[in-house]
């Protein structure tokens, strides 16, 4: 940790030294992007800080999908007993099962292939779970919610977008059946461990249109340089059908890319970094520059 950790970690911190009656002297910061992450070595704990507004059943709905999934055999992250979730000064919190990490090599897009394929053979949950039917909610949200982390014409801009993608959205016809997604899968969420390969990260799962998981490695293609073609090749295999043949692949990408300005825009009044993101961001996207680079998120 750092060595004056944030005052919102270290309240979080004490309640979780009191629920899960576990030391919390060795913590180690993670990350803090859209969620904060924090390992706590000697306890084996992973503890998981949302950072979105009204998170709590997003949270509940991930630790009881993977709880469900672990049973099933699927390498998914575990949650602790003391899963939770529960709250911290309006932040809402959760407890996992620390993996074991390697230094291994990063998961592949082959790797995501064929987690998502596994994934979208699973049967339905035998619990109800949200539905992705707007996955601009949160963008709009921050927009109307933080509309001082946007110049006046870029806020104009992005709400006339978010309209237009909206309406997109509702004309789509998907070709693959509707079900179980995770719905933020991409490489950074896969996990190198002793055991194998896990897909962490499940705070949006969802039921949805399965063409939504498949789109997310072209966008981190496009906009991180991520991925070879190769590695684009060798996940559509793994996965076995290819979401580019499509013709509402254009539409999902689209909506990724805009989707995921939420996290910048609520931080933008308080961080000039954010604030040049979502500027930056915004620019290629009004001039249509698809091969524009943008910064991926800071690990820390």
């Amino acid at each position: 940790m750092p060595s004056s950790p944030p005052e919102d970690v270290l309240r979080v911190l004490a309640e979780v030294a009191e629920r899960c009656r576990v030391p919390t002297d060795d913590a180690r910061l993670l990350h803090r992007h859209s969620n904060t992450v924090i390992a706590l070595p000697s306890a084996r704990l992973l503890i998981r800080i949302a950072g979105a507004p009204a998170a709590f059943e997003r949270v509940a709905a991930s630790i009881a999908v993977t709880r469900w999934l672990h049973a099933r055999g699927f390498p998914c992250v575990v949650p602790a007993e003391q899963a939770g979730p529960f709250r911290v000064d309006g932040r809402v919190v959760s407890v996992w099962r620390l993996a074991d990490v390697t230094d291994g090599p990063a998961g592949t897009g082959g790797d995501l292939g064929r987690l998502l394929r596994l994934l979208h053979d699973q049967p339905a949950p035998p619990f109800p779970l949200p539905r992705l039917t707007d996955p601009l909610a949160g963008v709009a949200a921050a927009v109307d919610h933080h509309p001082e982390g946007l110049t006046a014409r870029d806020r104009a801009w992005l709400t006339d977008r978010i309209a237009t993608l909206r309406r997109r959205w509702s004309a789509l016809r998907p070709a693959l059946p509707t079900g179980l997604i995770h719905a933020d899968a991409h490489s950074n969420n896969l996990i190198p461990t002793r055991g194998g390969m896990l897909l962490g990260d499940w705070d949006h799962v969802a039921i949805g249109p399965r063409e939504w998981d498949l789109v997310q490695i072209h966008h981190m293609r496009r906009r991180f340089g991520r991925h070879t073609a190769q590695e684009i090749d060798d996940f559509t295999a793994a996965y076995g059908w290819d979401v580019r043949a499509w013709d509402g692949f254009d539409t999902l990408l689209r909506i990724r890319e805009i989707s995921g300005l939420s996290p910048y825009i609520r931080r933008a009044t308080a961080q000039e970094a954010a604030r040049a993101e979502v500027a930056h961001r915004l620019d290629t996207l009004r001039r249509e520059d698809r091969h524009a680079r943008w910064n991926p998120p800071p690990r820390r």
